[in-house]
């Protein structure tokens, strides 16, 4: 046999290989409005950038006929390649075989590519699309989910962590996005849960179909659990090359700069407009954010969950940056158990990776109620306070308005190691807001005045003008600068330059224990 003659035959291997299921399984993936797993990479990645590795690893499993059953690729997909010519680790499963379910080799395939990746220090990006443990392979299909999820932990910070579900995602095989730093969902056509709608039925009773239980929607914006939804699979993989701009490679880089248009304007003058003095009246958070970001791109994630919190990735003057903010729109802006866990998470990935946190503050406090008590919202606010006291990066907070009680203190103020601390004219800094404040401090003078409601009102606006505003705060060092809101833009590309080289010092320690 001559080399001519090997050449075909590996030809013929490949081939083989990228077909992956048969013409017939593509056309029912295509059928369900879902595209292969090579058709994804090819949209994931810049073009012809995509490298294969392990193409032709093979199942051992000789049990059930396996052995008369060829499982071309095993399954998934792995190699890596590149987004915006940054090199990025893939997976892709592949429905087409065994309906992409994880086998011995089918997992060893992915655990390679997930060491390659923590050792040249790049983002890995798995797709998941897959019917769950191969039945067929017993033990050894959950032995190979096991390395994964201890691989999705022990590399956890140390690169990016991205999962895009674009199917089913059942049973054990769901632990593993969840522990990566950022899940995206395709809506209509993935789901995820532990235990599927069949089996709920016959163990509880209760009847729902597996959208209902675990589609994108729901993750999106009951649980949790996703991050980031798309229509389409097309969409979603865009979303995900938008996601890796903004983060470095892994967690001894910074992220990339971006040229900044130097026709930009840094004083924004609209921002004097947007958030009314009047501490009742609402507005919506993003309307300041969009001023102060370069090109007003904010890049929000769990946009639907937690709405009284807004989280996400945006830039200053070409710096990646990591905003949090509350959202007066919702709840006041105040504080519950859902946004406690959604901010706190975002803020320790922010520091993994070296993305300065910048937090604009309108909050009321700690949302009240037996239902938030009882769920452990002492717990779960606590996150807030060891989140951000742990965050070494550039920590800079903008107070805008209300500031009171524990919640101010939570939000990264001066005293858990804010480095920087602005506000504006508008910013009341309290133990408590001034009607509830003046209400107890004066109850008696109140009481026992001819004209009630005239004292009260009095009182409430003395309190207001002599402690809720940011002088006093000012005063004691625990607001650095009162700044005109207008400049904000320009105050924080100067503090981010200033911190640039900020370096901190944390006490040795194997990790602390943070209240989860």
């Amino acid at each position: 046999m001559s080399m001519h003659d090997k050449i075909d035959e590996l030809r013929k291997r490949q081939k083989k290989v990228e077909q992956g299921g048969g013409e017939q399984r593509i056309a029912a993936q295509h059928e369900r409005g879902k595209l292969t797993a090579r058709e994804r990479l090819r949209l994931l990645l810049d073009a012809n950038s995509f490298v294969e590795l392990n193409a032709f690893m093979k199942h051992r499993e000789t049990n059930f006929g396996m052995d008369q059953i060829e499982a071309p690729g095993e399954g998934v997909v792995t190699g890596y390649g590149k987004i915006d010519d940054r090199l990025v680790y893939v997976f892709a499963q592949d429905f087409t075989v065994f309906g992409g379910a994880l086998g011995e080799m089918h997992a060893k395939k992915i655990t390679r590519i997930m060491d390659l990746a923590a050792q040249n220090g790049a983002p890995i990006i798995g797709l998941n699309d897959s019917g769950g443990a191969r039945i067929q392979e017993g033990v050894v299909s959950l032995d190979g989910y096991g390395h994964i999820f201890y691989r999705n932990a022990i590399y956890s910070g140390v690169i990016p962590q991205i999962s895009v579900i674009m199917g089913p995602c059942a049973g054990g095989a769901v632990y593993s996005p969840a522990l990566t730093d950022f899940v995206f969902m395709v809506e209509e056509t993935s789901q995820m849960f532990i235990t599927g709608p069949r089996v709920i039925e016959t163990v509880t009773g209760e009847k729902i179909s597996a959208e209902r239980l675990g589609g994108a929607q729901v993750h999106a914006s009951i649980s949790g659990n996703a991050h980031f939804t798309g229509k389409t699979e097309q969409e979603v993989l865009i979303k995900a090359r938008e996601l890796i701009r903004y983060l470095p490679q892994n967690h001894k880089e910074r992220p990339p700069l971006k040229p900044v248009a130097e026709q930009e304007e840094d004083w924004r003058e609209d921002l004097a407009k947007v958030v009314p003095v009047e501490a009742t009246k609402v507005y919506d958070i993003r309307d300041v954010i969009y001023q102060v970001l370069d090109d007003a791109r904010f890049m929000e994630v769990q946009s639907d969950f937690a709405k009284n919190i807004v989280i996400g990735f945006g830039r200053i003057r070409g710096r990646s940056v990591g905003l949090i903010a509350n959202q007066p729109r919702v709840l006041a802006g105040g504080l519950d158990i859902n946004s406690s866990d959604k901010l706190s998470r975002f803020i320790r990935f922010c520091d993994c990776f070296n993305i300065p946190l910048i937090t604009f503050e309108d909050v009321t406090g700690f949302f009240p109620g037996v239902k938030q008590e009882h769920g452990g919202i002492i717990r779960h606010g606590a996150k807030i306070l060891y989140a951000y006291s742990e965050a070494t990066v550039p920590k800079i907070t903008v107070i805008l308005r209300k500031a009171y009680g524990g919640a101010y203190v939570a939000l990264n103020s001066k005293s858990i190691g804010a480095d920087l601390v602005y506000a504006w004219p508008s910013a009341e800094i309290a133990v408590m807001g001034p009607i509830g404040a003046a209400s107890i401090i004066f109850s008696k003078e109140i009481a026992k005045s001819e004209h009630p409601d005239v004292t009260r009102a009095e009182k409430i606006s003395a309190y207001r003008e002599q402690f809720a505003n940011p002088y006093v705060a000012a005063a004691h060092g625990m607001v650095d600068e009162v700044i005109d809101p207008r400049e904000t833009r320009i105050k924080l590309a100067h503090a981010l330059d200033m911190l640039n080289n900020k370096m901190e010092w944390r006490p040795g320690k194997k990790h602390g224990n943070m209240p989860l």
